[in-house]
């Protein structure tokens, strides 16, 4: 999920004190070593469920102030929505469009044989 929502440190602090859980960093960071390192720190029931409430109240909002996912992330100015494309409309069309289109205007269609002998 850190990497998923783009967490830093500092952010995941700050989602665990809207559910009034208080953290360090360098605890925090002891969840996120390797196994064999020995400052590593297995990550408790007590303290995922807590992350998991403030995810959902930074996320979605307090009942008193609702928002949107989208809005939230915005604010942080990390956006989950895909950046709209603008098409330049000034640009020239390509040559061998043109071309081709010209060569199927060109065609007598009137000599054409058919091969049931119909004209």
């Amino acid at each position: 999920m850190r990497v998923a929502l783009m967490l830093r440190d500092d952010d995941i602090v700050e989602i665990l004190k809207l559910v009034d859980f208080k953290i360090s960093t360098s605890e925090l960071g002891a969840f996120f070593r390797k196994e064999d390192h020995p400052k590593y720190m297995e990550c408790g029931d007590q303290i995922l469920r807590n992350f998991l409430n403030g995810l959902v109240i930074y996320l979605r909002g307090s009942k008193d102030n609702p928002t949107t996912p989208a809005e939230a992330l915005a604010k942080k100015g990390k956006t989950t929505l895909p950046k709209k494309k603008i098409y330049n409309n000034n640009k020239p069309k390509p040559i061998y469009k043109d071309k081709v289109r010209e060569k199927n205007k060109n065609q007598d269609l009137s000599t054409v044989k058919y091969k049931n002998k119909k004209k």
